[in-house]
């Protein structure tokens, strides 16, 4: 996608991820002018179009017929209202839903059948353009549109293809509630910095340092983590004691636990939305 594609997209919701997304967009893939979005907020609305020189709404109008991608960032109780308003607007588009536990399926039901969507899982890091997206189609989105949904989510971060959408609920768990468990591990480094004596400010930055440099490094080593990890760890030494004690309190495992609880109440929510 370049900017030559004059790609026409509408928002529906101009919140924080539409507005990192608009931000990722406006000027680089397309003119801010061919970005139109539909909020019942009026600040947000005139923040963004100062901002990004978009076109606003604070209803779903006309300009829809007119787009080639319609994107989806409301709130998920709310999907099922605006998926009934939006439906008579809905012709040839490709509809792309970042909202969380509302499957691709029940969209196509709610739309009467139309199946160009793409069901998107961003997360946070998106809005300093370092997001990673899960992402899955349905059978009627082309080739084209497939691309577009790229050039859309590539704009903030990075994007994994899924062949299977149930696959979402694992990616929501490992990537999209991802950054409030390492915020949470921070979090700890933190308390326990200060427990030994360091002030609240340099715990703060020690413990963001530390994960900002360890994630860089494990993304530009060619090496499995597992063995950066072993290289820290020398027999004996602090980072055993550290590591050791962590074992014995099964760390790992509650980990991989919580994950797994993201992912079953990932795909609870996905049922209970879908329920007429």
């Amino acid at each position: 996608m370049t900017m030559q594609d004059n790609l026409r997209i509408s928002f529906i919701g101009g919140g924080n991820m539409a507005s990192a997304l608009i931000g990722g967009l406006a000027g680089k893939l397309t003119a801010g002018a061919n970005i139109h979005v539909i909020d019942l907020n009026t600040d947000a609305l005139q923040k963004l179009q100062q901002q990004f020189g978009v076109t606003t709404s604070q209803q779903i109008d006309a300009a829809l017929a007119q787009s080639d991608v319609i994107v989806l960032a409301v709130k998920p109780q709310q999907m099922k209202e605006v998926a009934a308003q939006l439906a008579p607007h809905i012709n040839k588009q490709l509809v792309l839903s970042v909202a969380a536990g509302i499957r691709a399926r029940d969209l196509s039901r709610w739309f009467g059948g139309h199946d160009a969507i793409v069901r998107v899982m961003p997360n946070t890091p998106a809005l300093i353009g370092k997001g990673i997206a899960g992402m899955a189609a349905l059978p009627g989105v082309s080739s084209q549109q497939r691309a577009a949904a790229d050039a859309i989510m590539r704009a903030v971060g990075a994007t994994v293809w899924l062949d299977d959408e149930a696959l979402i609920d694992p990616v929501t768990a490992v990537s999209a509630s991802g950054p409030a468990y390492v915020f949470y591990f921070i979090e700890a480094m933190q308390e326990a910095a200060v427990q030994m004596g360091l002030s609240a400010e340099q715990g703060t930055q020690l413990a963001i340092a530390t994960f900002v440099g360890a994630s860089q490094l494990a993304a530009q080593s060619t090496e499995p983590v597992s063995l950066l990890r072993e290289r820290v760890t020398s027999k004996g030494g602090t980072t055993y004691a550290a590591l050791t004690s962590m074992e014995a309190s099964g760390v790992k495992q509650a980990i991989v636990q919580a994950l797994h609880a993201a992912s079953a109440r990932g795909k609870e929510m996905g049922e209970e939305a879908g329920k007429e």
